[in-house]
């Protein structure tokens, strides 16, 4: 029997996933993490547990070293950048995610997000709900053209969606498409041109070190003044500062944000009480069907992997030389230093 660490927040004592993993023989404590949480709790919590199946908890190397038990951390989710994988791999410990798990969530949600900036509809209702009737023009999406930031699964799933809306998609990847996809839906372009041609920016990529601040103000200034920027990835793609500058300054016209660079987004934010943008509590891939199946799965992900045989590994720390610590009460192995 395991000790499993619960920190997704819509997963609960006694639901499906809860019911499975003990079936499976594991023992389970639930942490929804809502907000932030002091890594001294997240060091207290971890004691003795083996597994974790996390949202966007952050797995820092501190983190993982306080937690001499632990040994697979699960991402009910795509993103993993809030885990230090390179110090789980030298402590032994495997990460998995569930790639695509939410994709036609975050394709859905996307499209939503593009529509609802083209036609300004947060604006009109929010105008009604205080008591005006405000009547401003918005676009259509007809005959446009959206750039998608990468080609992953949702990405990929954005593109039937926006081609039945009469749009010609572009795409930058740094990764090659592959097969099965008509030449005629996609062209494929360098980050440039689809800034300078696009009427509407959408971000998929993984936030890395060479992503970071991809979307800055050199990148805002490519753009066309009446364009779009809608970013479902994550918020530190995009240099904030620079984006409320260059939609006040009306070097584009405004953008739709499901992501931000800290989360919840702080009360000083630079993004809040600029006119054209509109923030979103990062719930793209949060539909109930994406969040039965993404918790469904990442149990069986966590229950495979404490057995050895995990499907969606991100990390390979048997590639690290490990040493036997005498002293770990619960019997397994660390990465020699």
């Amino acid at each position: 029997m395991s000790l499993i660490l619960i920190t997704t927040d819509y997963l609960k004592p006694g639901d499906p996933v809860d019911v499975y993993l003990k079936e499976q023989g594991h023992e389970t404590v639930h942490a929804p993490l809502r907000g932030r949480r002091d890594p001294d709790e997240l060091v207290r919590l971890l004691d003795g547990v083996e597994g974790a199946l996390i949202a966007n908890e952050p797995m820092t190397a501190g983190v993982l070293a306080a937690a001499p038990a632990l040994k697979a951390v699960v991402r009910s989710g795509v993103g993993y950048d809030s885990v230090d994988v390179a110090a789980a791999s030298e402590l032994g410990i495997l990460v998995s995610n569930l790639p695509g798990i939410n994709a036609n969530a975050v394709a859905e949600f996307t499209m939503g997000a593009i529509l609802a900036a083209s036609r300004r509809l947060v604006e009109l209702a929010s105008g009604v709900a205080a008591g005006g009737w405000p009547r401003t023009d918005g676009h259509e999406l007809r005959g446009s053209t959206l750039g998608l930031i990468g080609f992953g699964a949702a990405a990929r799933a954005v593109v039937p969606l926006a081609r039945a809306f009469g749009m010609t998609v572009l795409c930058r990847t740094a990764v090659e498409p592959g097969p099965g996809l008509p030449a005629t839906d996609v062209e494929f372009v360098d980050l440039d041109t689809l800034l300078t041609r696009s009427d509407v920016v959408s971000i998929h990529t993984a936030l890395t070190p060479a992503t970071r601040h991809l979307i800055d103000a050199g990148a805002l200034r490519l753009m066309k003044p009446g364009a779009l920027l809608v970013n479902t990835a994550r918020g530190a793609i995009v240099d904030e500062n620079a984006l409320a500058a260059a939609v006040r300054d009306g070097v584009i016209a405004g953008a739709a944000l499901d992501v931000c660079e800290v989360e919840p987004l702080p009360a000083d934010s630079v993004l809040r009480g600029v006119r054209g943008i509109t923030v979103y509590s990062h719930m793209a891939g949060q539909t109930v069907e994406a969040r039965a199946a993404a918790g469904r799965e990442a149990a069986v992900e966590l229950v495979n992997a404490l057995s050895g045989r995990p499907a969606f590994r991100v990390n390979d720390p048997s590639a690290h030389r490990f040493r036997v610590t005498l002293d770990d009460p619960a019997g397994r192995t660390r990465a020699a230093r």
